[in-house]
């Protein structure tokens, strides 16, 4: 297995569904990173020489944050939003949705499963 950026990443798939294994890459950009490195997407991992996964490496490093680095910067991001008080932060704070979703009937996701009163007795 290749392992880049702390991931292994499988052998018997092609290069741009591999890359996707990484946090912080989609379709799109694992398609970018194979045609700025010129190798084919549709090449296996496994076929890959010493030197293209170099250049993927490097490529990763230079233009995307991913896996630890893109995590921390997308907690900081909500801790902020928590510590100005504003809508959003107050939504994340008390695990509701953020986005102007109804929660009166759905949300159960967010809110996890109904608290019914009156339920039966702990014995």
């Amino acid at each position: 297995m290749a392992r880049i950026a702390g991931v292994d990443i499988p052998n018997n798939k092609r290069i741009s569904t591999s890359l996707t294994y990484l946090f912080g890459i989609g379709n799109h950009h694992a398609n970018e990173i194979c045609k700025k490195a010129s190798i084919d997407p549709e090449v296996k991992t496994r076929d890959l020489t010493e030197e293209q996964t170099r250049s993927i490496i490097s490529i990763l490093d230079k233009e995307y944050s991913v896996e630890g680095a893109l995590r921390t910067e997308i907690s900081m991001n909500l801790q902020r939003l928590m510590d100005i008080g504003c809508y959003r932060g107050l939504r994340h704070r008390r695990k509701l949705p953020c986005r102007g979703q109804n929660t009166k009937n759905n949300a159960r996701t967010r809110k996890g499963p109904k608290s019914r009163p009156g339920g039966k007795k702990k014995m």
